[in-house]
């Protein structure tokens, strides 16, 4: 609904405290409203906010008199995504902010670069330091400061502001790591040290409380924000284990985006027990380890072209400042394995290449592949399975339906497990389900029939050949693989752990 005429809003008479949030005793009903919105009201301002409710209001106007000025309105909200900026028709930069779930009609907070520079990049004037003061300055880190260092420098400040420095100070500091810790931001705080009038990013991408003071526009669709007042991210705390594999190794940092937790991380290089170039990007699919990551996650989101319409593409980032991660004490090793085999893999690279050619026309048993690999006097440690493995695939599959089976197939980019009582066709990369079929009297032939057919004319049983093979159906991987497992045991006939799918779900 709109949001009711000014003239009609009841004042402020005081504001108390409560176990909830602040209630806010007006001339009409009671508002309670939440104490990160209370510290910008004050007795005497006109509220208009969903009075009677026995949680703090998720919106509120507010309008103050300014003694020979003009009003001034404010405005709580919670927000979402947060887009680019672009320029308007006077060439000045600005961003959108979607309001979420809006009870007074107000769909979209337009914000101003400098509304947005000025609360999180040139913070630190508006506290009254010293103008030349900068988020380097805070943490006493120089520009130039690689990203292990700015982690150096923010854990030597706490330690001396623990002792009983100032919270707000705490606080600065903290949201300085935050913002000079990822790249793209760092990137255009210090294109604003260098012109205070270039585009300004709204940290992270959005999600959470705001509040802005300014002006709601005429169609009462739009409040059009002149300062950014306050902002209160929404955080998720997670915990989880993440393969090393899926991190993407740059010059003085690293990057684990995770489509399936929709989750991503930036790591400095003190944060793992080890140093990397981006060379390991290489051979990083060689490497078995997991990395356990706990931080508090905020929202995250892109809008991205997708069947020529715009999708918003949502996930989660780690704040450096709440971000721990814990390796394997093997991890090195591992590591260090991996690069000899990459290396040693590299002096075979021409035999390994004839061997994939012939298993893209036929399947080969995995016994026969490792005949083939001594007589081309490839190294006996050899593993043949990496012939058809890709690197964001999850070895808890593989590992899962290998202990299980009786023999194993390659050909092309799939792994076919002969098991006890059914034959599983598996593709080891990203996003792809796992086929099951009934166990045949001859599996050669099986196989060789599977070889002449795709996965989506077994699916629709295109030609009646999903029922030649046996087609039971499709376990799908998810975010579960635990969930996968359980569903795998009721195919193959296995006890269930129905405490580990009720979790799942």
């Amino acid at each position: 609904m709109p949001a009711p005429e000014i003239s009609s809003w009841p004042s402020i008479r005081r504001m108390n405290r409560e176990t909830g949030g602040v209630q806010c005793e007006t001339s009409r009903e009671p508002i309670l409203i939440p104490p990160f919105l209370a510290a910008h009201l004050r007795a005497g301002d006109e509220i208009c906010a969903e009075p009677g409710t026995s949680s703090p209001a998720c919106e509120v106007l507010a309008r103050r008199s300014l003694t020979g000025r003009r009003a001034r309105q404010l405005y709580f909200s919670r927000i979402g995504y947060v887009t680019q900026p672009k320029s308007d028709k006077r060439n000045q930069y600005f961003v959108r902010a979607e309001v979420i779930a809006s009870k007074l009609g107000i769909t979209s907070l337009p914000l101003p670069s400098s509304a947005i520079r000025d609360y999180f990049y040139f913070f630190t004037r508006r506290a009254g330091e010293d103008r030349s003061a900068t988020l380097y300055d805070l943490l006493r880190a120089a520009p130039t400061a690689a990203f292990a260092d700015l982690r150096l420098c923010y854990r030597i400040r706490r330690l001396e502001l623990s002792a009983g420095g100032p919270r707000e100070e705490l606080r600065a500091i903290e949201r300085a790591f935050n913002l000079l810790m990822h790249p793209q931001l760092r990137s255009c705080y210090d294109a604003l040290l260098r012109d205070p009038d270039s585009p300004a990013l709204f940290p992270y991408g959005g999600g959470g409380q705001c509040v802005v003071s300014g002006e709601l526009a005429e169609d009462g669709q739009t409040f059009f924000v002149r300062q950014l007042l306050g902002y209160l991210p929404d955080q998720t705390k997670r915990s989880f284990r993440a393969p090393l594999r899926r991190v993407d190794f740059y010059d003085g940092y690293a990057v684990y985006r995770d489509s399936r937790r929709k989750a991503e991380i930036y790591i400095d290089p003190t944060l793992l027990p080890f140093g990397w170039d981006p060379t390991l990007n290489q051979w990083k699919h060689l490497v078995p380890t997991k990395i356990g990551v706990s931080a508090a996650f905020v929202n995250s989101g892109k809008y991205r072209v997708r069947n020529n319409e715009w999708h918003l593409v949502e996930w989660q980032t780690a704040l450096p400042s709440r971000l721990s991660i814990t390796a394997p004490e093997a991890a090195l090793e591992q590591i260090h394995s991996a690069r000899r085999l990459h290396q040693r893999l590299g002096q075979h690279y021409d035999a390994i290449a004839r061997i994939r050619q012939r298993l893209e026309h036929e399947p080969w048993e995995h016994r026969d592949l490792f005949d083939l690999c001594r007589k081309l006097r490839l190294p006996s440690d050899f593993d043949v399975f990496q012939l058809c493995w890709q690197p964001d695939f999850d070895r808890f599959f593989f590992d899962q339906l290998k202990k299980r089976s009786i023999n194993i197939f390659l050909f092309r980019g799939e792994f076919i497990f002969e098991l006890a009582r059914i034959v599983v066709a598996e593709v080891p990369q990203l996003g792809n389900a796992t086929y099951v079929f009934t166990r045949p009297a001859d599996i050669r032939e099986f196989v060789r029939r599977y070889a002449t057919t795709t996965r989506e004319d077994i699916r629709r049983n295109r030609g009646n050949i999903g029922t030649e093979l046996g087609f039971i159906g499709r376990v799908m991987h998810g975010n579960h693989p635990k969930k996968w497992l359980n569903d795998l045991r009721g195919r193959i006939g296995e006890p269930v752990d129905y405490t580990l799918t009720v979790a799942a779900t």
